[in-house]
């Protein structure tokens, strides 16, 4: 019993302690990532090995944009290389006039967006938003990574990648953000990330 009851504890402070570290960033109502994601093309691609993965390089990435939501994954097939997803927002999918009348949830990769009445268009929604599986290129990618908040306007660069496991197992990333459903995420080595200035609008960290 009293085993139970430690194991219990543990769980629940555990999960305190995730709410707390990830807990959302409140934003005055404005866009706060103006730009679109920068992908360039980038000629011969390279590949890199991660263990059973091998990466192959598709096109630059960077951008600016408000994280909608995180979810962090263990147990499925890319959680080994790439342990978090997180949805982007972009012009009005980072105001939170518009986010507002909008509810965002993530699960087994997806991201997923409801409203009663549209604040924007649907298509502006679909394609100013993403969800992104999140590969660190290093530790210390990998420690920013764990520290980013819903809510936060983050800098973020690297490189679209197709990953291919030992066993024959793949999955290849997205190049457009006009498309949605399978296969409609990005997958993104993360070079580099971390807090961008919002432009003008004023962030209340609570």
């Amino acid at each position: 019993m009293r085993v139970w009851l430690a194991v219990v504890l543990l769980l629940c402070g555990w999960g305190a302690f995730s709410w707390w570290q990830h807990r959302p960033v409140h934003n005055a109502p404005g866009v706060l990532a103006g730009g679109v994601p920068d992908q360039e093309d980038i000629g011969q691609a390279a590949t890199l090995s991660r263990g059973r993965f091998t990466l192959t390089t598709r096109a630059a990435f960077a951008m600016t944009g408000r994280v909608l939501s995180r979810e962090d994954y263990q147990f499925d097939d890319l959680a080994p290389i790439a342990p978090t997803d997180l949805a982007m927002g972009w012009g009005r999918m980072s105001d939170s006039g518009v986010l507002d009348r909008i509810r965002i949830s993530q699960s087994n990769r997806f991201y997923y967006w409801y409203t009663d009445h549209y604040p924007i268009p649907r298509r502006e929604i679909e394609d100013s938003s993403a969800n992104m599986h999140m590969i660190p290129a290093n530790d210390t990618v990998a420690r920013e990574l764990r520290e980013v908040r819903p809510g936060e306007v983050v800098r973020l660069q690297g490189f679209l990648v197709d990953i291919k496991r030992d066993d024959g197992w793949h999955w290849n990333t997205s190049l457009t953000r006009e498309d949605t459903g399978a296969g409609g995420c990005e997958i993104v080595l993360v070079e580099s990330i971390g807090a961008a200035g919002a432009g003008g609008a004023q962030v209340f960290d609570q």
